[in-house]
């Protein structure tokens, strides 16, 4: 059973995705984590975003400066659609092929853009993860991104809203403090069905 866990930064899909992991033992498969891996010097994907962004996005040693092309991307909505097309078929590949490769009877993959880069076709069913709280998801996104202020609440504007990831998935989970009961909920109503 493959499960599409989505929401936007700093709303806690990746703590959804430990719990699940930690509960039913499931595998997670999180697309950041695959980005960053594919990102790295030499690769196909790489070469393809200096290609469309220019050499300014890499480190003195020729590494991504994650830091350099967030702020592009974040400040150009147009930038942002042109990185998410080259990412975009790059990861679904590698979510594939992980897919492939895992015996667990439950894998959940940890995407931002899971609508947005058409992988819900991968899934046989999704969950949007919403923080009802901005201030805390600004907090997450500073202490985890290592990032001011300016920028945390800037890369959040630049996502959709809760309604977005509600709308377009079949169960929704609140970051709160219920969140572990919740999540028992949820997959038990989703093994029931499956």
């Amino acid at each position: 059973m493959i499960i599409g866990i989505t929401g936007s930064s700093g709303a806690g899909k990746s703590t959804v995705c430990e719990i699940i992991e930690k509960t039913y033992n499931s595998k997670t498969i999180t697309a950041d984590k695959i980005a960053r891996k594919l990102s790295e010097k030499g690769t196909e994907y790489l070469n393809e975003i200096i290609q469309r962004f220019g050499n300014n996005v890499l480190t003195e040693n020729g590494d991504l400066n994650r830091r350099k092309l967030a702020n592009i991307i974040y400040s150009s909505k147009q930038k942002r659609q042109e990185l998410n097309q080259i990412t975009f078929k790059y990861i679904k590949k590698e979510i594939e092929k992980e897919i492939k490769n895992s015996n667990n009877k439950i894998i959940t993959i940890d995407a931002p853009l899971l609508i947005e880069a058409d992988m819900k076709k991968l899934c046989d069913t999704t969950i949007a993860v919403v923080s009802e709280d901005k201030e805390i998801q600004i907090q997450r996104i500073i202490e985890r991104d290592k990032i001011d202020r300016k920028h945390a609440v800037a890369r959040l504007g630049a996502q959709h809203p809760n309604e977005f990831y509600t709308e377009n998935c079949e169960y929704t989970i609140v970051n709160n403090e219920k969140l572990e009961e919740q999540i028992k909920n949820v997959i038990e109503k989703i093994m029931l069905n499956f």
